[in-house]
């Protein structure tokens, strides 16, 4: 056949019609084969590549018992039941089968979630359990998906709940230890990055394969022994009762390494029940986020202070007329009647601030408070003590507090006789205790620690972590011993007979007033005990420390706090099998 392409024939165009066509055609290969080949070859591998996240699991936390790690917070897989509204075909079905097996986890409003066919993810239950999951797959209903996840469960319940904090709906630790070790206990998720056949099924081969595998986070073994946490949590239950008092605190420290045995807070939270928590103040951990003036337990390292620097013994004298002058302030003191000349060792027996101003001027030139004795009391206080200073513990939250330096215009001679009694000063109970079991253990300063080590993934063997160093010889063994003897003496007194005999017990009232609204309110008062124990003087067991309060209540250190620190000291003697010496 022979075809007639004549110019202006019908053929002629026909053929040039379709010469230009073939053309396009072949232009719009050559661009999409040519000139995008790099854009449609990365798209093609975005649709055959699926990337996935391996979550990490989050460490468990740990508690002692009696030496031995045990759980106290652990994961437990639950699941989010969710639904495809456009691919169910049963959805009062599925709501029947959702609300009878989720029962309070299901969502109030199915029928309304189910009925927004626009979406492709409605989530219909939360936190179902494995087998509850298990019943709803079993039944087989269209459109209806499972998603795990993992959250926290805690077989002691509320036990240490400050201590722990807990872990929001994201994942993100909240207060205390789960706030501070947060990328510690998270780990870091993995990734698995992989070319998928026609079925997503992941293939072995492919240059863009990535198997990233996740880190799980750390398990952590805390110093809290659950024993002791759990005695001192029902002994501040009960002393508070017994005062009538709202709000209260217990810390109980090894004073020869500065781990701490329990941390207990009332009013407290379950941390598996955070949504039932009214006041957020309830999450914080009083005993170290919660700065407050100490009152007169400090008089026990005032008295430390005046015996290091060779001012005053036990049996130094002065003469005590119940109230003193200094600059245009007259102070005096709460119990009345020791009058005379008497002992430092009397004045810290009756908790006499005369006898702290005492010492203070003793630190001077015998007749003032000068700048010489107070840049003396920061320097114990702020510098060796550490109050006013952030320990570094292992929680999140912890304050700071203030103790003004003799430097600033607010630290003249007035301030820093208040500070000798307990005074215009804001330290945590943390700091205080660290620094007591100082003076308790011979003069070594032992940074607070709630870190004992690390379990194995496995929870089978645990690596002890090392304390940090300690500041050594921050006063004498020698005024450390006398100290100890007139902290003993204080107690013994008046309370030897609440004691167990044949150990060797001390502790120190304290009653502090409550700022409000920049000044001291005249209806509330803090009590306080600060108090060791142990088989014989050299060999100091425990410190423990208590605090009650509450609003528009007079609490005091020997009637509501003081009773606590017995109870619980009394019954730390048998948990620790001492032996009686004394």
């Amino acid at each position: 056949m022979q075809l007639d392409f004549k110019r202006g024939s019908r053929a002629f165009y026909l053929a040039i019609v379709t010469l230009v066509i073939m053309a396009i055609f072949v232009i719009r290969l050559f661009y999409l084969q040519v000139i995008r080949y790099d854009y449609y070859t990365d798209l093609a591998r975005q649709e055959q590549t699926k990337q996935l996240v391996i979550p990490a699991k989050r460490g468990e936390i740990y508690a002692m018992d009696d030496g031995n790690p045990v759980k106290i917070v652990l994961n437990e897989t639950v699941y989010t039941v969710f639904a495809d509204p456009k691919v169910v075909d049963k959805p009062q079905e599925i709501i029947d089968n959702v609300r009878k097996v989720a029962g309070g986890n299901a969502r109030p409003n199915l029928e309304e979630l189910l009925g927004k066919k626009e979406s492709r993810y409605q989530i219909l239950a939360t936190k179902v359990s494995r087998k509850q999951a298990e019943m709803l797959k079993n039944v087989h209903l269209k459109g209806l998906g499972f998603q795990a996840e993992t959250q926290r469960v805690y077989p002691e319940g509320q036990l240490a709940s400050q201590t722990l904090g807990f872990v929001d709906s994201e994942g993100n630790g909240k207060y205390g230890l789960e706030q501070e070790l947060n990328d510690k206990l998270a780990g870091k998720d993995g990734l698995l990055r992989s070319v998928t056949d026609v079925s997503n099924v992941p293939l072995t081969i492919g240059n863009d394969n990535v198997n990233q595998p996740a880190k799980n986070g750390d398990n952590v073994v805390l110093t809290v022994d659950r024993n002791i946490q759990s005695y001192a949590e029902k002994a501040l239950a009960l002393g508070l009762k017994n005062s009538r008092a709202t709000n209260g605190s217990v810390m109980v420290m090894d004073p020869k390494t500065g781990k701490i045995m329990a941390m207990a807070n009332l009013p407290t939270f379950n941390p598996a029940e955070i949504n039932k928590v009214q006041d957020a103040a309830a999450f914080n951990n009083g005993t170290v986020v919660v700065p407050y003036e100490p009152g007169s337990d400090i008089k026990a390292l005032t008295v430390t202070v005046g015996v290091d620097k060779g001012v005053i013994t036990p049996t130094s004298t002065f003469n005590n007329t119940d109230s003193v002058k200094v600059e245009d302030r007259t102070i005096g003191n709460a119990t009345k009647g020791q009058t005379g000349n008497i002992t430092i060792q009397t004045a810290l027996n009756y908790s006499l601030n005369t006898g702290m101003i005492e010492i203070m001027k003793r630190l001077g030139d015998g007749n003032n408070i000068t700048l010489s004795a107070r840049n003396t009391l920061y320097e114990y206080f702020h510098d060796k003590l550490g109050l006013g200073e952030l320990t570094g513990v292992e929680l999140a939250g912890e304050a700071k507090g203030t103790v003004i330096p003799p430097t600033d215009v607010d630290g003249g001679a007035v301030r820093y006789s208040n500070m000798a009694f307990g005074q215009g000063m804001d330290v945590t109970m943390l700091q205080v205790c660290s620094a007591f079991s100082t003076v308790i253990n011979g003069g070594t300063y032992y940074y607070p620690t709630v870190i004992a080590g690390k379990m194995s993934d496995d929870g089978q063997n645990f690596t002890e972590q090392p304390i940090k160093t300690p500041r050594t010889s921050v006063i004498s063994p020698a005024t450390a011993s006398t100290v100890r003897e007139m902290v003993h003496q204080a107690r013994h007194i008046f309370y030897a007979s609440q004691d167990k005999p044949g150990y060797y017990i001390g502790g120190k009232t304290g009653t502090s007033q409550v700022i409000e609204n920049g000044q001291y309110a005249d209806d509330q008062t803090i009590g306080t005990y600060l108090g060791f124990g142990g088989s014989s003087p050299d060999d100091p067991r425990y410190v423990i420390m208590v605090q009650v309060s509450g609003k528009h209540m007079l609490l005091a250190g020997n009637k509501d706090a003081m009773p606590i620190f017995t109870d619980i000291s009394n019954w730390l003697i048998d948990y620790l099998k001492l032996q009686p010496k004394g």
